[in-house]
């Protein structure tokens, strides 16, 4: 562990290894199958804005902007695991604060779509 560590954010490659293991590809590495159980149906969910969505955003993710995360209870049940991502993982982070408050226990922040290193769809 560098002197540094504690200033990088979330792992938004490691987070979308572990939401795709929740979609049936078992990453033994990545989570024990318990975990694949526990959280088999989670939402892949992008907090940006619709235009940023369009522009380029992870393939099988749901667009709810921030500014309307308090209306993700009419479409998400708060006991869906969701691997929350942004731009750079400053909204992401917020996102999970209000999602949790508003009740949901099994939201991540997986970081920003900045760092992401897979292929994008637009």
């Amino acid at each position: 562990m560098g002197i540094f560590d504690f200033l990088m954010g979330p792992d938004i490659d490691q987070g979308i290894e572990e939401y795709h293991a929740t979609q049936g590809a078992v990453l033994l590495d990545v989570c024990t199958p318990e975990e694949y159980h526990a959280t088999q149906g989670a939402v892949l969910l992008d907090v940006r804005t619709p235009e940023e969505y369009r522009q380029g955003h992870i393939p099988g993710s749901k667009n709810i902007p921030l500014y309307v995360i308090n209306k993700a209870e009419e479409v998400i049940s708060l006991d869906t695991p969701l691997f929350v991502y942004c731009h750079s993982g400053a909204r992401s982070r917020e996102a999970v604060s209000m999602l949790e408050r508003m009740g949901y226990t099994r939201a991540k922040n997986i970081g920003g779509i900045t760092a992401y290193k897979g292929e994008v769809e637009r």
